[in-house]
């Protein structure tokens, strides 16, 4: 072997920085034996180690096999290394595997801070090749240290973490089984080799960082907003459950036909000039104010021009149209031109960068044949009208944005740009009569073959096509009626469009809380949207979501956090064995299918039974009079809260949950005659409510703090998480009134001095809607108002009724936002709003009525709800007011064990069993 301590590596090559030549080159191991190697894996994959000749002498190799699930196989062994300021590591590598990405991991003497270098889509070949990561290549990856700059590590992993197969759908399904993922990867002589930083060579610019660039040399609007340093914004057009073909419209009205591809951008030409987003006021609808047929309006000098998505058909077979409308409000015809240009850019903005990085998307190659304008040979965008010509540009020496600006009009049939930069636009020369208006459209299908014939009269085609869809949606999210006055109706239009974004952003039955960012499915988001849908109708998908999730759980019981294409993932956040065994029992609870149940009450058992060994683990009895005492009896550290990612905390997030599975579990177990199990899951849950209770009174004497914490080590306030004790937890009654009181009158005051600017704040997440649902169990009325008020003024655009998973003050500052819409937020929204009418309270089982509703909403004909979906059938229910009287008539009785409760600011009513009406003062 040919070890070297790390002192003398760096006296060796202190000489000769910048040199990467093997003279300055200090092998840190041969890999001559396997000495220290471990090999290490994630739940049910296999891996193992062996020995195979290396360049010279032995090497170390990783055989593995990912068996249908997600996650990492790896070497790792311990090996302190000091990194200079500049540095290239190397090692060979062979092998042969399926496309995975290779990571190799530093990590310090905490374990806790990692660096790291990642090569996707790695194929070993036969013949041993070199990699080499410098350390403008080698990152920090997660840990709570400040201070990321890369000094010492202590240990090394080669690590092979699993990808989605090529094409493969964003779910899995028993029709679509999970290919094999087997491999073995052998590795050699890892090096270090000291290099002067200013030698270490700097990447090429991306293409994002060009087009930022080129946008500031040319006048605003010849480039996307989010190319030219503003935040912008877009929402979902989409068919439902087609997350993959989805489509987003941006504010400004250009459209990126699915994720990650190309857009289409409008220009207008009139009068020689080029008229872009940034010349013109710009508003946004929605179709009947909450149907997901979004449009955009520019206005300018007398013209307006609409851009209207919609998208029509099934998952995976769905077509995209979008119609545009040129209205002439002056009083002497215009004659203008519109310009559709197909650019290398997505509408999700070069800020975002998960899992999907938005920005610059590759045009390669146009063909245009009279007939439809086909992208990279695949995508083909379809006129509804004959066009006036086509025009086209590659990138240099001037784009197509620039020469239509300059008053040319380039023709072209086909142009290939080996940049990927091919711009190309349908130009269409319109007659506008005063006070009139002309409509066309294009069709972009999913499938190549899909043709579509000229229609005769394309305005009524367009306007036949886009009923249909409005039809459509208005049958699935019209589903409970709920009416209000004027005042109160954005509250429920977004609770309706929010159905919308949950049912187009889901994969097949895969709930989903993005399209982009967030196209994976989460146990946890799903749990909390099934809930929404059962309560509006959709029993159907919620039904779809859990059978297909539950499945996907690991052999020894651990629920996966989330599952994706590549299966499920290994990573350990412990909410997710009770939102499973919560999803099951919410689905029992609407539609009471014991057959499904049945088939469901396996994974139940076995959820229930791992969160039984993960509590134990905390169990040990040196807690009980030690400083550990918050600790004892919870759920083992995670990362399921996000605050949380940098290092792995006992977040009571965890705990909440896991609490509400093991009351779930005794209610299903009872359902089918479990005795054993009912009996066994009381007392587990049981005890785990004491030791819970324990945890938060010493976390609160430990820290000296007055609210529910967090988490038990940190002490850390954060109302939106404990907004779980209450729902769907149903804690309410069992926790310390003081201490819940408290938690949310300080999330309360710091609200406050947040909206009025007594607060520095530079950005939020809308996961706080939660906190409507909250405050209206602790019968909080009056505040409920200025919450709504504060959390609706940053819907981004208002009128599109959805949230950013990250919220700006500075609404045009540019940042990664998450997914727009967000269909998680919508579920914390959905749910949040349908409580304001309706909400099953676990303290005593009553149905409690109108708890959020606002008195001056009664005045005239009031509200009205029917078909609201509870767990006792369908409830309908009239309320209204005067002189000051309100009138309650139950129109769909429903007969909750704790009966129906109507709220009023004066107090609550029981109403008699049997009773469909009562009166009583507002006030």
């Amino acid at each position: 072997m040919n070890r070297f301590p790390v002192a003398r590596l760096r006296a060796a090559c202190l000489v000769l920085l910048g040199i990467a030549g093997p003279a300055c080159a200090t092998v840190l191991d041969t890999f001559d034996a396997s000495e220290g190697w471990q090999a290490t894996h994630t739940d049910d994959v296999v891996a193992t180690l062996h020995m195979a000749p290396g360049t010279s002498g032995q090497a170390v190799c990783l055989r593995y096999d990912f068996n249908g699930v997600s996650g990492a196989a790896s070497l790792r062994r311990t090996l302190p290394i000091d990194f200079p300021d500049g540095f290239a590591l190397s090692f060979d590598v062979r092998g042969h595997m399926p496309p995975n990405t290779l990571q190799v991991k530093l990590i310090d003497d905490t374990g806790d801070n990692v660096w790291w270098y990642q090569q996707p889509s790695f194929v070993p070949t036969d013949a041993w090749r070199t990699i080499e990561a410098t350390s403008r290549q080698v990152e920090f990856a997660w840990g709570p240290t400040h201070d990321r700059r890369l000094r010492h590590t202590r240990e090394v992993e080669f690590v092979i973490y699993k990808e989605a197969p090529a094409g493969r759908s964003a779910v899995t399904t028993a029709d679509q089984p999970m290919p094999a993922n087997q491999g073995d990867v052998c590795f050699d002589n890892l090096r270090l080799v000291p290099r002067k930083p200013e030698a270490v060579p700097t990447p090429p610019p991306t293409p994002n960082a060009v087009f930022e660039a080129r946008a500031k040399q040319v006048r605003r609007g010849l480039y996307p907003r989010g190319f030219s340093g503003e935040q912008s914004y877009w929402t979902i057009v989409g068919v439902d459950g087609g997350s993959r073909d989805s489509a987003l419209i941006s504010e400004d009205g250009a459209v990126e036909v699915s994720r990650g591809q190309f857009s289409i951008e409008p220009f207008l030409i009139d009068r020689g000039k080029l008229v872009t987003w940034a010349d013109v006021r710009t508003t946004q609808t929605l179709r009947e104010r909450y149907l997901p047929i979004p449009s955009v309006q520019w206005h300018t000098d007398g013209l307006s021009l609409t851009s209207t998505a919609f998208a029509e058909g099934d998952p995976g077979k769905s077509r995209l149209v979008i119609r545009y409308r040129v209205d002439n409000d002056s009083d002497a015809s215009r004659d203008v031109t519109l310009a559709l240009a197909a650019r290398p850019f997505q509408v999700n903005p070069p800020t975002q960068f998960l899992n999907a990085p938005g920005g610059t998307s590759r045009i390669d190659d146009l063909a245009w044949d009279g007939k439809a304008l086909t992208v990279n040979g695949t995508r083909r965008i379809i006129p509804l009208q004959r066009t006036s010509a086509f025009v086209a540009s590659a990138d240099r020496p001037t784009a197509l944005a620039e020469r239509l600006d300059a008053g040319e009009r380039p023709p072209a049939t086909t142009l290939h740009d080996g940049a990927g930069y091919a711009q190309g636009a349908l130009l269409y020369d319109l007659h506008v009569p005063a006070h009139g208006h002309v409509e066309l459209g294009v069709v972009v299908p999913v499938e190549r073959g899909d043709d579509i014939a000229m229609p005769s009269d394309a305005a009524a085609w367009l306007s036949a096509h886009e009923d249909a869809v409005a039809s459509t949606w208005r049958d699935k999210l019209d589903r409970v009626t709920v009416r209000v006055p004027a005042v109160a109706q954005p509250i429920v239009d977004t609770m309706k469009s929010g159905i919308a974004h949950i049912l187009i952003s889901r994969d097949g039955p895969a709930l989903q809380p993005g399209t982009r960012s967030y196209s994976r499915t989460w146990v946890r988001d799903g749990a909390m949207m099934l809930e929404g849908l059962l309560r509006t109708g959709h029993e159907d998908v919620a039904g779809d979501f859990i059978r297909w999730y539950a499945p996907h759980q690991f052999s020894n019981g651990k629920v996966p956090c989330c599952v994706d294409a590549r299966g499920s993932d290994p990573v350990p956040e412990n909410d997710s064995q009770g939102e499973l065994v919560f999803s099951v029992a919410e689905l029992w609870r609407y539609t009471h299918d014991r057959a499904t149940l049945a088939s469901l009450y396996p994974h139940v058992r076995k959820a229930v039974a791992y969160m039984d060994t993960l509590r134990a683990s905390e169990r040990q009895p040196s807690r009980l009079n030690g400083p550990d005492r918050a600790l004892y009896g919870l759920m083992p550290a995670s990362i399921s809260h996000e605050g949380y990612s940098a290092k792995p905390m006992h977040s009571y997030w965890d705990d909440f949950w896991a609490l509400k599975g093991y009351d779930d579990a005794v209610v299903l177990a009872q359902a089918l005659d479990e005795t054993d199990d009912a009996t066994h899951f009381a007392a587990s849950r049981d005890t785990f409510r004491h030791d819970l209770r324990a945890s938060i009174a010493a976390a609160v004497k430990n820290k000296g703090i007055d609210f529910i914490p967090g988490s038990a080590e940190l002490g850390d306030f954060d109302a939106t998480s404990t907004t779980i004790a209450l729902s769907p937890g149903g804690e309410q009654a069992r926790l310390p009134k003081a201490l819940l009181d408290r938690t949310f009158e300080t999330y309360w005051e710091g609200f406050v001095a947040r909206r009025d600017g007594k607060t520095a704040w530079k950005d939020y997440t809308p996961y706080e809607v939660r906190t409507i649902a909250s405050f209206i169990r602790l019968g909080w009325r009056d505040r409920l108002g200025q919450l709504v008020a504060f959390f609706f003024a940053d819907r981004r655009p208002a009128a599109w009724n959805q949230w950013a998973e990250v919220v700006g003050r500075d609404p045009r500052e540019p940042r990664f936002v998450g997914d727009m819409p967000h269909a998680w937020i919508a579920s914390d929204y959905v749910r949040s709003a349908l409580d304001m009418f309706a909400y099953d309270r676990a303290a005593d089982g009553a149905m409690v009525l109108a708890a959020g509703v606002q008195p001056e909403w009664l005045d005239g004909d009031g509200i009205a709800i029917r078909d609201l979906r509870t767990p006792y059938g369908r409830l309908g229910y009239t309320l209204k007011a005067r002189n000051g009287v309100a009138t309650l008539t139950i129109t769909q009785p429903v007969s909750p064990p704790g009966g129906l409760v109507l709220s009023l600011p004066s107090g609550e009513i029981k109403l008699a069993k049997g009773r469909t009406q009562i009166s009583a003062p507002v006030k």
